[in-house]
């Protein structure tokens, strides 16, 4: 490797695919096109559901979170590994990969924690739809959100701080094309395990205590689910919540694979590849799936592209 003597003291060296060059180009074409799928898909659905006051329900305001938090998460690594996949310099700078670091790991724990809330929100829906907008008031809305935020820099803090502060010995070269947690603690030159074991203890409270809620909560919306006599009914409850769970079962699929294995047993092109999936595959993917899924949000789009204004047929709302 042409990088294998080089020492920088300053920063890092992200090798990314550096072993591949033809499969830089091609990766480069397809994380662009992906990255402006992205920008262009959760816009789009943060303009719908603030333009239209009949979106104004506790399920777009998270929705709309959801789409903010893609945003911020994919802007805080697609342009620095978009660099990193063109051009020859391989360098980021140390205070350039801790923001990174810091960002990503919050973001990423912020939406996994927001996927929670949209299962307990699509809990209360369909499981007790007379007291929908009584129990998630606007009120109640953000302070779930608040403490999703709050919860999810606290684990960036801690976990970054301590990844960070590791004893590199010189070794710059990180074996990836980001500054992800799970690369940097390889290059450290100590035992690792008390941080890997960190890592998976917080792994439990920020990715499988909501999952197991999530799935809890689906359990209970089933239940319900199977209880109505309409057809109709069924169908619009199974569309409701469809496109959540299809979210879901994308983001914690691949987070789980990579963060809650001690010792991080993904392969070194294994991990990286996983990491492009959930970096860049499914923040575009989270704006398809519930503008087509949604019948809605679907009316909507459609309408603001044809510059319409009218009203929406949905149900009763709540201004957010």
């Amino acid at each position: 490797m042409r990088y294998k003597n080089y020492s920088s003291p300053d920063g890092f060296i992200l090798l990314g695919f550096s072993d591949h060059p033809g499969l830089e180009m091609v990766l480069s074409g397809i994380v662009t096109v992906f990255y402006l799928i992205t920008l262009v898909g959760n816009t789009a659905v943060i303009l719908v559901s603030l333009l239209y006051p009949q979106l104004h329900t506790p399920m777009y305001f998270f929705l709309r979170n959801l789409s903010f938090l893609d945003l911020c998460f994919t802007t805080s690594i697609i342009p620095q590994m978009l660099v990193n996949l063109w051009g020859q310099d391989k360098t980021i700078s140390y205070v350039g990969c801790a923001i990174q670091l810091y960002s990503y790991m919050w973001f990423g724990s912020a939406e996994c924690l927001l996927l929670a809330l949209m299962s307990y929100d699509r809990f209360t829906a369909v499981c007790k739809p007379l007291h929908y907008l009584i129990i998630m008031n606007p009120q109640v809305c953000l302070q779930m959100m608040s403490v999703a935020w709050g919860l999810s820099l606290a684990n960036s803090v801690m976990l970054c701080t301590l990844t960070l502060k590791l004893p590199r010995c010189g070794n710059h070269i990180l074996e990836h094309f980001l500054c992800e947690l799970p690369a940097l603690v390889k290059i450290a030159c100590i035992d690792t395990t008390k941080i890997e074991m960190t890592v998976f203890a917080l792994g439990i409270v920020i990715i499988l205590i909501p999952l197991s809620l999530i799935l809890i909560s689906y359990v209970l919306i089933a239940k319900a689910v199977l209880r109505i006599k309409s057809a109709v009914g069924r169908k619009k409850a199974v569309n409701t919540c469809g496109s959540h769970l299809t979210v879901v079962s994308i983001f914690y699929g691949t987070i789980i694979y990579m963060y809650m294995q001690p010792g991080n047993s993904a392969s070194k092109d294994q991990g990286k590849f996983l990491t492009l999936f959930y970096t860049i595959v499914t923040p575009s993917l989270n704006p398809i799936i519930y503008t087509l899924r949604n019948k809605d949000m679907k009316g909507a789009m459609k309408r603001l592209l044809k510059g319409e204004k009218g009203s929406l047929e949905i149900g009763g709302h709540l201004k957010f």
